[in-house]
């Protein structure tokens, strides 16, 4: 009998892989699949276990953070970056390898990351800083998050793009451009590079939406931040015509067409992340409006117990995302976070025993282990010819972007019905008006009382910058503004109210980031009774407080008596709402 033959150092190599992936909870065909695909194409181990949706990102991290060694963090959420990282690494270099620093020992430096395998960035690193580095795990969303917090007031290059538009640079705008492009890259003609510019600084302030508004002597740029307008840079009125012409050939539009309004779509490379880009145009007095709806696909998706939701409201979301059928709406105006409570409901239900399909507009993020379709209207991709074909790919679990009309309605109630869970957005002002609205648009009253489970209404209140905030004594003004919320002075600590004074952080503002206020109404026997009865939405909602229902402007007391907003706030978003 033959003895077997040496072992190569290969053969060792994947011995070792196979018995850490086994640790690691994975089963043989998932681990042959995982080293099959990292010799075919040079993966890291990590990046396939993630892309193949074999480990979520964070289960991926912690497994290698207890194998090297090394402390895996959840959450960077108020770190701050040493200025020695700011002001020696460039922002194209921590993007483009997911590097940031979150601590300076003195002796050390310890750097946040994603990628737990590659090694070369963090030795590049210790290089350029001639310091000793330490690596500390965390999500690709936490790292690219705090890089854009980090760099957020250091210079972009703006100014100098401004100085180097030329009347003629009008030509160099109708060269080729590539499918996806890489914002960082600055080998470009001053208009391309300006306009870049602009979408990276609007990406660093967490804007949502760049405004290019032309006057009779300068085009503003202004940036919508946490929900405000903020007036940025004004570019020189002989660089308008070249900018939007750069702008529409990035949307795919026609640069011919200034007649007519325009849309168009754009998708951009930071790094290594996506970001998206919706461009829309309209002719106005003075040239063409355009504005930019940002969407950074390298943001985290947040869970249930991290958008803002009071104890008891969590605890009803939960119980019901796990019924097998029904329909859940969230509802709110446009930019209220409604997506992001979408998504972190789908998070929480998501398994591998459940097929989960959705169709968006657009695709806004990225779900590992779920299917998701962007509408497209031209080509006959409506929300209801994609509800109607969802319900032939045997699923349990169904997202529609938005109710918008009888037919999606109609289809969603019915889906719903025949045993699928369906989440749903709609547009009306608090969570009554939502039963109302369904039956206003055509769906008769007894589909909606068997169908509909659970309303959420949400709004987003800006919170109280943590960076210049202090506690102050009410003037008159705010009294009033207390006493139209039902509250005193005395109580809050000491009488006095956390307010910001304005600092470089919140453009002198006094809030930095966003909270949601919720208010949650389950479709209990009471109001489904009522709905089969054509009761009124102030009927419904007389009823429903009678029973506990907490409204978006008790949610946003709460969070007042907690200290993260002010009052005038809390009175702003809420106008429509009583306690």
């Amino acid at each position: 009998m033959s003895s077997p033959g040496p072992t190569t150092p290969a053969v060792r190599q994947d011995r070792i892989r196979e018995s850490l992936l086994r640790k690691a909870g994975l089963t043989q065909p998932q681990i042959d699949d995982a080293l099959r695909t990292e010799r075919e194409t040079g993966q890291q181990l990590d990046q396939i276990l993630v892309s193949k949706n074999i480990l979520t990102e964070g289960k991926c991290l912690a497994f290698f953070a207890e194998l090297l060694g090394l402390e895996f963090r959840q959450s960077l959420e108020g770190v701050g970056v040493p200025s020695v990282f700011i002001h020696q690494i460039p922002v194209q270099f921590a993007r483009t390898h997911g590097l940031v620093a979150i601590e300076d020992t003195g002796t050390l430096l310890r750097v946040a990351t994603h990628r737990p395998l590659e090694v070369q960035p963090m030795d590049d690193l210790a290089t350029l800083l001639s310091r000793e580095v330490e690596a500390v795990l965390a999500t690709r969303g936490e790292v690219a998050n705090l890089i854009n917090r980090a760099y957020r007031h250091k210079a972009d290059g703006v100014d100098e793009a401004l100085q180097d538009v030329k009347d003629t640079d009008i030509v160099s705008i109708a060269e080729n451009i590539q499918e996806s492009e890489d914002l960082l890259d600055a080998n470009k003609a001053p208009v391309i590079k300006l306009v870049n510019m602009l979408l990276f600084q609007a990406l660093k302030l967490r804007a949502s939406d760049i405004h290019l508004q032309p006057y009779a002597d300068r085009l503003q740029v202004r940036m919508r931040i946490d929900g405000v307008l903020y007036d940025m840079e004004s570019v020189p009125k002989r660089a308008q015509e070249a900018i939007v012409s750069r702008v529409k050939v990035m949307g795919k539009m026609d640069i011919a067409e200034r007649r007519l309004p325009q849309d168009g779509r754009a998708s951009i490379r930071v790094g290594d992340g996506d970001v998206d880009v919706r461009i829309s145009t309209v002719p106005v007095a003075g040239g063409e409006r355009v504005v930019f709806r940002i969407l950074d696909k390298t943001t985290k998706v947040y869970s249930l117990d991290q958008i803002g939701l009071e104890s008891e409201s969590e605890r009803t979301i939960r119980r019901y995302i796990s019924y097998s059928h029904g329909v859940i709406f969230v509802t709110g105006p446009t930019g209220s976070g409604k997506t992001t409570t979408l998504y972190a409901c789908l998070d929480a239900i998501n398994a591998p025993d459940l097929n989960i399909l959705t169709i968006e507009d657009p695709v806004e993020y990225n779900l590992d282990g779920i299917s998701q379709v962007q509408v497209n209207v031209k080509k006959g991709l409506t929300f209801a010819a994609g509800l109607r074909s969802f319900l032939r790919q045997d699923p349990d679990v169904m997202m529609v972007g938005e109710v918008r009309d009888n037919e999606t309605a109609d289809i969603a109630i019915r889906a719903a019905l025949t045993g699928h869970l369906v989440f749903s957005t709609v547009h009306t002002n608090d969570s009554a008006s939502t039963v109302t609205r369904l039956i206003d648009i055509g769906v008769e009253p007894y589909l909606v009382s068997s169908s509909l489970l659970l309303v959420i209404a949400q709004r987003l209140l800006r919170t109280v910058c943590s960076n210049c905030r202090e506690p102050v004594e009410p003037d008159q003004r705010m009294r009033y503004f207390l006493e139209d919320l039902k509250l005193t002075p005395d109580m809050f600590p000491g009488g006095k109210i956390l307010q910001g004074k304005g600092c470089d952080e919140c453009f002198r503002s006094g809030y930095a980031g966003r909270t949601a206020i919720y208010e949650v109404m389950p479709i209990d026997s009471q109001v489904q009774e009522q709905i089969v009865n054509k009761a009124t939405a102030s009927q419904i909602k007389r009823g429903a407080l009678e029973r506990g229902l907490k409204t978006l402007r008790m949610s946003g007391v709460a969070k007042l008596l907690n200290g993260l907003t002010t009052p005038d706030e809390v009175l702003r978003v809420t106008q429509l709402d009583v306690l």
